[in-house]
């Protein structure tokens, strides 16, 4: 009997039913290979300044930092402020780029405001691959917009986040509104 007749039906693999929903997630594949982060040549906020805006999701440049659009969101307009040098803690920033991590982190808030109307905003920095930095070695922050009512049934029931906008429709808007907000 080869496999394929033994595994005809693939409910013997089943096992015991559990509450969980599973989220195929192949593209963080590569932080479970490498102990959970990559190393730093592989470091995405390293290498998304040498790629087109367009190709990083980048919404804005500035001297010291970037703004990019998280690519895996919890919201729509989810971005994240990254200095341009690998520093992996806060207390590693110089005076000029923590002066411009909080410049840009105010105006994302005003661009996401008015384009998109968020009530409110979560916003924090996880230090570390043992405080859940998906990416530990290089300094970011999330800004995620919230807006009332805006955890539908799916998180609470099937534990799906929706998210209405694709990334690159949210990128050129949220880029556009930058240019325009003083």
């Amino acid at each position: 009997m080869n496999h394929s007749e033994e595994y005809e039906d693939a409910s013997i693999l089943q096992g015991v039913p559990d509450a969980f929903q599973r989220l195929w997630t192949p593209h963080r594949l590569v932080y479970i290979q490498t102990g959970t982060q990559p190393s730093d040549d592989q470091c995405p906020f390293c290498i998304a300044p040498n790629l087109t805006d367009e190709q990083a999701l980048i919404v804005h440049r500035g001297i010291t930092c970037f703004v990019l659009l998280n690519l895996y969101p919890y919201n729509s307009g989810h971005l994240l402020v990254v200095p341009y040098r690998h520093i992996p803690n806060y207390t590693d920033a110089n005076d000029i780029e923590v002066a411009e991590y909080a410049a840009l982190t105010q105006k994302a808030m005003t661009v996401l405001t008015s384009i998109g109307g968020a009530h409110g905003f979560n916003i924090g920095m996880n230090q570390g691959a043992v405080a859940g930095a998906g990416i530990a070695a290089h300094l970011h922050q999330h800004i995620v917009p919230r807006w009332r009512n805006d955890a539908n049934f799916f998180p609470i029931i099937a534990q799906t986040k929706a998210l209405p906008r694709l990334l690159g429709d949210v990128r050129t808007e949220i880029a556009s509104a930058w240019r325009q907000i003083s």
